[in-house]
This record gives C-alpha cells, sequence and structure tokens, in this order.
C-alpha cells in the first residue's frame, strides 16, 4: 500500500468441468480468502470517513517506523 489512491485487482477463476453448486461454493471460498489476503476490506473500511492528507502521511510513517 504505497500509493493510498492505488486500486487492487481479484481475480478467481473457474475450473473447466465442475458442477455448478460445487463450483460456487468452492470459488465463493476462494474469493473470500483472496480477498481477506490481499487486505481490501481492510482498506474499504479504513476509506469511509475521509482522512486528512497530514493523517495519511504520519499514519504510513508510523508504519514504516515499525
Amino acid at each position: 500500500m504505497n500509493d493510498p489512491r492505488e486500486t487492487k485487482k481479484v481475480e478467481v477463476k473457474l475450473p473447466e468441468n465442475v458442477p455448478v453448486d460445487y463450483a460456487f461454493e468452492k470459488m465463493l471460498k476462494q474469493f473470500t480468502k483472496t480477498v481477506e489476503k490481499s487486505g481490501i476490506l481492510k482498506e474499504v473500511k479504513a476509506r469511509r470517513y475521509f482522512e486528512k492528507p497530514s493523517a495519511i502521511k504520519r499514519r504510513l510513517e508510523k508504519q514504516r517506523s515499525k
């Protein structure tokens, strides 16, 4: 997360010749895991409210120092 305005893309591919019900459950589980791993939900929750540019800068500096 270098740039706070950076967009992320998540792609989950469906395997061939798999029953639709099974594939849906498997793909939903895989999608959930991928989104959680990439940190998209954390970012969405952080962007719910406006954060001043100085606060963003301060937060990023604090993260780098850890």
